[in-house]
């Protein structure tokens, strides 16, 4: 079984540093599609974000120890085809004319330690969103004790004009074969 999972360190190295076996890179992009129907706007920024050809698996938002975060569009290679993908994933459709949607995730991450949080919200208005994802990271942060750690957000957003339209963001943290 192929996996893209970072190998982590060897438990006595683990033991005698005392830091987490480092998790690796966490990639954060985004798409907006158009199509005719909300599924297909859907499919379609898969496509712009560059993960539509995995099978998803939404995570909780948890950012393991030693996690790295990146911006930038997802490269699927060829061969993964249908794999599953590991994800945090914000979206948002929108069919009616004239409307506008807006996904967005926010986080939190150490980076010392390489540990954060994530959380995906989606909106129609960009600005409430905005204030959500903050609002509510500040509320993480302050339940476990996370002074320090800023917040950081990606929002993409979509404006229905004549076709059904979506807006993601998605956190990828690893694609593994079956």
């Amino acid at each position: 079984m192929t996996t893209l999972f970072a190998e982590a360190m060897p438990s006595s190295l683990v033991a005698s540093t005392g830091m987490p076996p480092p998790f690796g890179t966490i990639t954060l992009a985004r798409g907006v599609g158009t199509g005719p129907t909300p599924l297909a706007a859907f499919d379609t920024a898969l496509l712009d974000a560059g993960v539509a050809n995995y099978n998803l698996i939404c995570l909780s938002s948890v950012i393991p120890p030693g996690s790295v975060i990146e911006r930038r569009r997802w490269h699927t290679p060829a061969q993964a085809w249908g794999q599953r993908l590991y994800c945090v994933l914000s979206q948002a459709r929108e069919a009616q004319r004239g409307r506008e949607v807006h996904a967005g995730i926010g986080w939190l991450h150490d980076p010392e330690s390489g540990q954060g949080l994530f959380v995906e919200l989606h909106d129609g208005s960009r600005s409430r969103l905005e204030h959500d994802l903050h609002a509510t990271l500040d509320t993480m942060r302050r339940n476990r004790g996370m002074a320090g750690a800023p917040v950081h957000t990606e929002i993409a957003s979509a404006r229905c004009e004549q076709a059904p339209v979506c807006a993601l963001v998605i956190a990828v943290y690893a694609a593994q074969a079956w």
